[in-house]
């Protein structure tokens, strides 16, 4: 499945619109560990490998530069075998272990307070982080990446019909994260043009 996402921070008013009809899926606490090398290997090249609430996953990208980007477009693996084929990690080895010996270290542990809603085929998520940063996140899952850029442009015109600013350029939270916490790693990535 492919993940097309636009974030938004948005007053209580604005929440209160957008779930108002919204079917509440329910609330749940994201534990996330991300990984990377002292290099930034990973995510110079916007790959996110992650443990979430114990399961590993990775988010590849799909996006074009970040000048261009209007939303974030990601493949993601859950299969841990998957995972471990596109690393080329030994599959006879955990995760974990492989990840170690590769040399990567967790650079981002955060726990996240995620109330979950859908709205006329749109997933809403309205985060909260034990970091102080609160964001909200649209999105539509596709199959493929045929029908990218009109699926940005339903996400666009479902905000712009509940009042939400769209041009805003809005952090997500590992962003926001680096940003606070560590400046050498989110300055390489806006020099990478991960980040803006």
């Amino acid at each position: 499945m492919i993940e097309v996402e636009k974030k938004f921070i948005l007053p209580p008013e604005q929440k209160k619109a957008l779930t108002d009809g919204a079917e509440f899926l329910g609330e749940k606490i994201i534990n996330d560990k991300y990984y990377d090398d002292e290099n930034y290997s990973l995510t110079k090249k916007d790959i996110w490998l992650r443990n979430r609430n114990g399961k590993f996953e990775v988010k590849l990208p799909l996006n074009v530069s970040i000048e261009k980007r209007i939303s974030d477009q990601y493949k993601e693996i859950e299969d841990e075998n998957e995972i471990k084929k596109y690393f080329k990690f030994d599959k006879n080895k955990s995760i974990l272990g492989s990840l170690d010996y590769k040399g990567y270290k967790p650079f981002y542990i955060v726990s996240t307070t995620r109330k979950k809603y859908r709205k006329e085929g749109f997933n809403i998520d309205i985060d909260v982080t034990d970091f102080g940063y609160n964001v909200i996140e649209i999105e539509y899952m596709i199959e493929d990446n045929a029908n990218l850029k009109e699926t940005t442009d339903k996400i666009i015109l479902f905000a712009k019909k509940h009042g939400i600013d769209t041009d805003t350029y809005v952090r997500g939270k590992a962003e926001e994260y680096l940003r606070r916490n560590n400046p050498k790693h989110y300055q390489k990535l806006v020099a990478e043009k991960v980040f803006k």
